[in-house]
């Protein structure tokens, strides 16, 4: 609950100030204005800087007893003997073109992202930053490391398994409520996120797979521009930003 209210609040509390500027007197304002507004978009994406970083205080608070017991052992942030670190980054490749290949099949309209994406090179930089550097430690700490821990003591593996695993697609629904195919997508990575939870014991290998799933989004972003002069490629506003250049290709 607190994780979904920083991000939900902090985002906004940070952008008050410029909107009390900028559109000080202004009737009529819109969301789909204010979306056009590129420094708008970009304050809100700073904004969950703060906000990951509260919900990993919290976290820390909670997990550890304010420091009594070890963060690396409460997590288990260790490494399985049957799943590695070389088995979790091999997985996530598969995983991504398979996410990739649902969410191109069912796309019907931008998403939020998309439309973060677009606002402004700084903004997609920007997101691009956080979807390596917090977003997956944050996700993964707090649906398969807290949440997983608590509901697996109280129920059997697989209804904790299928609790974590809806949360997490359902913390999504709204952000991706346009595009079906991208919701079935993070059911799916959730769903073999908290299944290798649940059967390893360890919150590592999910990390490591959450990061570099994320982080090949984030490197096909900070590259798209490039690949889009390298391959001559036009721009498509109905089509999303991330990997619209392989799907041009394959076309």
């Amino acid at each position: 609950m607190a994780s979904a209210a920083f991000i939900i609040l902090v985002p906004n509390v940070v952008v008050i100030p410029y909107l009390a500027y900028r559109y000080q007197g202004s009737t009529g304002i819109t969301q789909e204005g204010l979306l056009a507004d590129k420094t708008f978009v970009f304050l809100l994406v700073l904004g969950w800087i703060p906000a990951h970083l509260l919900t990993l205080a919290v976290i820390w608070a909670v997990a550890t007893r304010l420091g009594k017991y070890s963060f690396r052992e409460v997590f288990g942030l260790s490494w399985s003997p049957n799943f590695g670190l070389w088995k979790s980054v091999v997985l996530a490749v598969p995983l991504f073109i398979i996410a990739w290949l649902i969410a191109s099949l069912f796309s019907t309209k931008p998403t939020d992202v998309d439309q973060i994406l677009r606002s402004s090179r700084a903004a997609a930089l920007l997101l691009a930053l956080l979807a390596v550097a917090t977003a997956p430690l944050v996700e993964e700490l707090t649906y398969r490391g807290l949440l997983y821990s608590a509901l697996q003591r109280l129920t059997r593996r697989w209804i904790a398994v299928v609790v974590v695993t809806s949360m997490f697609a359902g913390l999504h629904v709204y952000q991706y409520r346009q595009n079906p195919g991208a919701i079935l997508s993070i059911t799916i990575l959730s769903l073999v996120l908290t299944t290798i939870r649940a059967q390893t014991g360890r919150l590592l290998p999910c990390f490591v797979i959450h990061l570099v799933f994320n982080g090949i989004q984030s490197v096909l972003i900070v590259l798209e521009p490039y690949l889009r002069t390298l391959f001559n490629l036009p721009q498509q506003p109905e089509v999303s930003g991330i990997l619209t250049f392989i799907r041009w290709h394959l076309n």
